[in-house]
């Protein structure tokens, strides 16, 4: 069992027992669920840097990344930078994240925010909404056609924009729909952990341009992503590399001026 189906089934309890305690009919009642969302999607488009900066306190891969900085900081000095939006892992088991740590960051900026979660169920995308995300993320390889379908379709429902990601040809094939926004490539190989920018590149032929092409993990030089713009990527997903920095947003800064220099 690779540490995604670990993660998938640990979840599955967890979402059970939030159903259990918070109503769907409460999460509607919520003051962010009647917000007006901003597009990820749209600022990416429009974009020459195309950064999205990641809250992340440890990870499967590096165990501990940064444990000292609090959310507000961080958002701040994201959005001081010009990133194009915030990723806030809401996973607490194996990331540390929380669904406070969504709402302080909302709390905290105008930014587009992306629940980065492993969403499984209707529930994680209301509870999305009510707790201030503008996008959700949808991971290809723990999700049937089926599933990537009802959920988009919800999300695009609740004005929310959809961040689709695949790690290969496969999952590209079977993920491609309207409601869809953005279409994310995972560089790093989710059963080794290795990470290779030549997934990114050579996905990109395959992603139909109504999409926004979106590169993730593994994207820690300006090199990278001068390399990846050609093959049309508009989107980069950074977290490690802002995090283990004593500030985030200052390394954000600093590596989106010498990106657009």
């Amino acid at each position: 069992m690779n540490i995604l189906d670990k993660i998938v089934i640990d979840k599955r309890r967890e979402v059970d027992i939030r159903k259990s305690l918070i109503p769907i009919s409460q999460l509607e009642q919520s003051v962010l669920f009647e917000r007006k969302t901003n597009s990820l999607a749209q600022n990416l488009r429009q974009s020459n840097s195309g950064i999205i900066a990641e809250h992340k306190r440890r990870s499967p891969s590096k165990s501990v990344i940064n444990q000292d900085l609090n959310v507000k900081d961080v958002a701040n000095g994201y959005e001081n930078a010009g990133v194009c939006g915030m990723s806030v892992l809401t996973d607490g088991k194996y990331f540390g994240g929380s669904l406070d740590d969504l709402i302080i960051a909302r709390a905290s900026c105008n930014l587009p925010l992306l629940r980065k979660e492993f969403i499984i169920d209707n529930y994680q995308i209301i509870e999305a909404k009510a707790y201030g995300a503008d996008v959700i993320l949808l991971i290809a390889a723990i999700l049937t056609k089926q599933e990537i379908k009802q959920f988009s379709e919800l999300a695009k429902s609740l004005n929310l924009d959809v961040l689709l990601e695949v790690h290969n040809e496969e999952e590209l094939r079977k993920s491609i729909m309207p409601s869809l926004d953005m279409l994310g490539i995972n560089n790093r190989n989710l059963k080794t952990f290795e990470v290779n920018l030549e997934t990114s590149k050579q996905l990109s032929e395959h992603i139909p341009n109504d999409f926004v092409k979106v590169s993730e993990s593994g994207i820690s030089s300006v090199e990278a992503i001068k390399e990846l713009q050609p093959y049309g990527y508009k989107g980069f997903l950074i977290g490690e590399n802002f995090m283990k920095t004593d500030n985030p947003g200052e390394s954000a800064a600093a590596f989106i001026k010498t990106l657009e220099s």
